[in-house]
C-alpha cells in the first residue's frame, strides 16, 4: 500500500511545522513553493516540491488552479493551506472536493457560514453567545447614522469578508464616522475584494480570549482550552500565553461553553479558534469571530496539553476519529508565545528583509522554536516578517516569564533587524508581569515607553504613527 501524501499550500515556519507532522505520520509530504523559496528550510525538509510561480503572492501561494494542479500531479491525497495566504478561502476546499482531494481543515461550507462575519454574529446569536451590540451588513454610508445611534458611541467599523486588523477603524465621535467609513470599505475592499462592513460597540480595556477547538466528520468538537492574545499592535498579535491569567473560573466557563455551543452547532470538523472580547470590569464576554484553520499560536495550547493539533487535524481530515474525549484533555503548567519578526520596533517597526548572517537559537527543557530561519538563509520583502516563535514553559506563568526573559537574551539573529529588543522591553514591564493588560495597552503605554527609553530618543517622532 503506497504511502499517503499530503501537500502544504504554504511556505515558512507552519509549513516547516506541518512537513514535520507529517514525518511523524509516515505521510509524504509535497510542498509548493514561488520562485523565491527554492531554498527555504521547508523545501530542504519536504520530499517533493513543486514551484508554481514567481515570488508575488498572487501568481504562487494565492492561484487555486495552480495549487489544485500541482496536488494532482503529485498524487496528494490532501491539501493543508497552514494560516494565511488561501487558508480560509472557501473557493480552496471547494476545490479539493471537487477533484477528490483532502481538505485538512473544515468544510467550504462551514468555512463560508463562519468566514462571513455577519453571518457568523447570526450563528452566535442562534447558539446563544454573548455579542456586543451590532449591526447587519452596512453597504452604504446611509445605513450608518442610524446603526450607530442604536448602538452608542465608541463604535467599530469591522470588514464582513476578512479579519487581521484590516477593515477596521475605531470612532468616538459623529464628526469622525464618515471617512473611517469610507477608509475602512476601501481597505476591505482592496484587502478581501468585498467592501462590505458591519458596525459593533467598541469594548473599551477588552481583553482577547481566545479558545482552541477541534473537531472530527462524526459530530465531535472538543476544547482544547483558553489563549490570552491581548498583546497587539494595531490589530496584530504579538505575544500570546495559555492559559489566560486572572480570569474568574465562572467566566472561563461560559467562555469555554460558548466555543464549544457555537462550533458544534454546525458540526465543524478540523482545527479551529473562537475569539472573544473580555471586559474584566464588567465580567462580560462577548463574541468577535471564528478563525476556521490553525492558528499562529497554536504552539501555547499544545504545550499546556501535550496534544499535537496539527497531527490530529491531519488524521480528522483523512476520515479518523478524534483521538481524545474532553475529559482526556489535561492541562499543565503556563506557556507565553513570542513573535519574532524581521522588522525594527525603534523605527515604526519598518520591515528588514536581507539575508541572516548568524542565527542561534535557544535551547533547553522549557523551550520551543518553530522556525524556518537559518543561516545563510534570505528573508524576501514578499512575505510575512515572521522569522520564528519563541515559546517558553514553566510550571507556573512566573517561571515561564523567567525562561521566556532568558531565551530573548540568548536569541541572535544577525544580518537583519529583528523586534527581540522590544520583546525584551514589553515583558519586564510590572503591568505585563502582573497579567493587567488588555488590547491597546501594548501600543498606547509599552511602544511609547519603548521608544523614550535612553537608547531610543530619537524615535519619539514616530509615536504618532503608532
Amino acid at each position: 500500500m503506497r504511502k499517503r501524501k499530503v501537500l502544504i499550500a504554504n511556505r515558512g515556519e507552519i509549513a516547516v511545522r506541518i512537513i514535520s507532522a507529517c514525518k511523524d505520520l509516515d505521510i509524504e509530504a509535497v510542498l509548493v513553493v514561488s520562485e523565491a523559496d527554492r531554498e527555504s528550510m521547508g523545501a530542504r525538509m519536504a520530499d517533493k516540491v513543486v514551484c508554481i510561480g514567481p515570488a508575488q503572492a498572487t501568481l504562487s501561494y494565492l492561484d487555486i488552479q495552480k495549487i489544485i494542479h500541482a496536488a494532482l500531479e503529485a498524487g496528494a491525497d490532501a491539501i493543508h493551506p497552514g494560516y494565511g495566504f488561501l487558508a480560509e478561502n472557501p473557493e480552496l476546499p471547494e476545490a479539493c472536493e471537487m477533484n477528490g482531494i483532502f481538505f485538512i481543515g473544515p468544510s467550504s461550507e462551514a468555512m463560508r457560514q463562519l468566514g462571513d462575519k455577519i453571518s457568523a454574529r447570526n450563528l452566535a446569536k442562534k447558539s446563544n453567545v454573548p455579542m456586543a451590540e451590532g449591526s447587519d451588513a452596512l453597504r452604504s454610508f446611509n445605513d450608518v447614522e442610524a446603526e450607530v445611534q442604536k448602538v452608542g458611541f465608541p463604535v467599530i467599523f469591522k470588514a464582513a469578508a476578512g479579519g487581521g486588523g484590516r477593515g477596521m477603524r475605531i470612532v468616538t465621535e459623529s464628526k469622525d464616522l464618515k471617512n473611517a467609513f469610507d477608509v475602512a470599505s476601501n481597505e476591505a475592499l482592496g484587502a478581501f475584494g468585498d467592501s462590505t462592513l458591519f458596525v459593533e460597540r467598541y469594548v473599551q480595556n477588552a481583553r482577547h480570549v481566545e479558545v482552541q477547538v477541534i473537531g472530527d466528520n462524526f459530530g465531535k468538537v472538543i476544547h482544547v482550552g483558553l489563549r490570552d492574545c491581548s498583546p497587539q499592535r494595531r490589530h496584530q498579535k504579538v505575544i500570546e500565553e495559555a492559559p489566560p491569567t486572572n480570569l474568574p473560573d465562572d467566566l472561563k466557563d461560559k467562555i469555554l461553553e460558548s466555543a464549544i455551543a457555537l462550533t458544534s452547532s454546525i458540526e465543524y470538523s478540523g482545527a479551529g479558534t473562537v475569539e472573544f472580547l473580555v471586559d474584566i470590569e464588567r465580567n462580560e464576554f462577548f463574541f468577535m469571530e471564528v478563525n476556521t484553520r490553525i492558528q499562529v499560536e497554536h504552539p501555547v495550547s499544545e504545550e499546556i496539553t501535550g496534544i499535537d493539533l496539527v497531527k490530529e487535524q491531519i488524521q480528522v481530515a483523512f476520515g479518523a476519529p478524534l483521538s481524545l474525549n474532553q475529559e482526556d484533555v489535561k492541562f499543565k503548567g503556563h506557556a507565553i508565545e513570542c513573535r519574532i519578526t524581521a522588522e525594527d520596533a525603534k523605527d515604526d517597526f519598518f520591515p528588514s528583509p536581507g539575508c541572516i548572517e548568524n542565527f542561534v537559537a535557544p535551547n533547553g527543557e522549557n523551550i520551543r522554536v518553530d522556525t524556518h530561519c537559518y543561516q545563510g538563509c534570505t528573508i524576501s520583502p514578499y512575505y510575512d516578517s515572521l522569522l520564528a516563535k519563541l515559546i517558553t514553559t514553566g510550571y507556573t506563568r512566573k517561571e515561564a516569564l523567567a525562561n521566556m526573559k532568558a531565551a530573548l537574551s540568548d536569541f541572535k539573529i544577525e544580518g537583519i533587524e529583528t523586534n527581540i529588543p522590544f520583546l525584551q522591553f514589553v515583558i519586564e514591564q510590572p503591568e505585563f508581569i502582573e497579567g493587567d493588560i488588555h488590547i491597546k495597552w501594548l501600543e498606547n503605554r509599552a511602544l511609547p515607553l519603548f521608544l523614550d527609553s535612553s537608547n531610543c530618543k530619537s524615535s519619539r517622532k514616530l509615536l504618532k504613527n503608532a
